[in-house]
C-alpha cells in the first residue's frame, strides 16, 4: 500500500497538497475508493480511503491511525562535515533515514571543504526516504554549525568520534556502546578530524572509535555507523 506526507493532519478527512495529489491521481492512478496511508512526521501512521480523486487536492477521509508507529528505543544523532560532492552526501541522508535515523547535524571541520547544504532539497530527500522505508517520525535536520559548537551541545546519552587517526586509542562501536542507549555520532570530512579537534572532542567526553579495518569515504562511514547502532539495538 502507497504512503502519503500529511504533516499537518487533523479530523477525520485530509486533503493532500497538490504534488502528492498529482502524483496520486495522474501517476499512480488511484481512483475514489483506493486505500491509502498517511504520515504526519511526528510518529503516526493513519489509514484512509480517497473519496475526492481530484488531481490538485486529493481528499482522503481517515480511517484509523497507529500512534507512535514503529518507535524505537534509542535515539540516533549523527553529526557529519557536508562533502563537495553533493549526491554523495544525499546518499548519506537517504541511507541513513532508510536505516533509522533521529537527528542530522551538518558540521563544519578544518578539512570540510563545502560549508553548506540546501536545506530544502535534504529535507524533500528525507521525506521522500521515509515514505520509502515505512517510517512516520520525520528526522530532524538541524543547521549547519560549527565544529567547536557542537562539541560543546548537551546530550543525554553517550558521544563517539568516528576517525582514522591511528596514533590514538580507539574502540568499535560495539564495545562502547549499550542497547537502548542514545548516541551521538562525530563523522569527519574526507581529510579526516584534525589531531586538535579529536583532542577537543575527547576534552569534552567524546569517546574514539573505529569502523572497522578499512579507509572508509565520509558518506559510508556515516551510514556505516548508522547501521552499527541499528544492529546492535536488534
Amino acid at each position: 500500500m502507497q504512503i502519503f506526507y500529511a504533516p499537518d493532519i487533523t479530523g477525520d478527512n485530509y486533503t493532500l497538497d497538490e504534488n502528492e495529489s498529482k502524483h496520486i491521481i495522474r501517476v499512480l492512478r488511484m481512483t475514489k475508493g483506493t486505500r491509502v496511508r498517511l504520515i504526519d512526521g511526528t510518529g503516526n501512521l493513519y489509514e484512509g480511503i480517497i473519496n475526492n480523486p481530484d488531481p490538485k487536492k486529493c481528499s482522503v477521509s481517515i480511517t484509523g491511525v497507529i500512534s507512535a508507529f514503529e518507535q524505537r528505543n534509542y535515539r540516533l544523532h549523527i553529526a557529519i562535515s557536508p562533502l563537495k560532492n553533493t549526491e554523495r552526501f544525499e546518499w548519506f541522508i537517504e541511507k541513513s533515514v532508510e536505516i533509522g535515523i533521529d537527528e542530522i547535524t551538518p558540521i563544519s571541520c578544518r578539512n570540510t571543504e563545502k560549508k553548506s547544504i540546501k536545506a530544502e532539497r535534504v529535507n524533500n530527500l528525507i521525506i521522500s526516504a521515509m515514505k520509502q522505508s515505512l517510517k512516520a517520525t520525520q528526522p530532524v535536520l538541524n543547521s549547519s554549525c560549527s565544529f567547536n559548537d557542537l562539541i560543546n551541545i548537551d546530550f543525554n546519552g553517550i558521544k563517539m568520534i568516528a576517525h582514522c587517526n591511528d596514533s590514538f586509542e580507539r574502540k568499535s562501536i560495539a564495545q562502547v556502546y549499550s542497547k537502548k542507549e542514545n548516541a551521538l555520532i562525530l563523522i569527519g570530512p574526507e581529510g579526516d578530524f584534525s589531531e586538535e579537534e579529536i583532542n577537543a572532542a575527547n576534552k569534552k567526553g567524546f569517546i574514539a572509535v573505529h569502523l572497522g579495518p578499512s579507509r572508509l569515504r565520509t558518506e559510508t562511514a556515516g551510514v556505516a555507523a548508522c547501521h552499527s547502532i541499528y544492529f546492535i539495538n536488534l
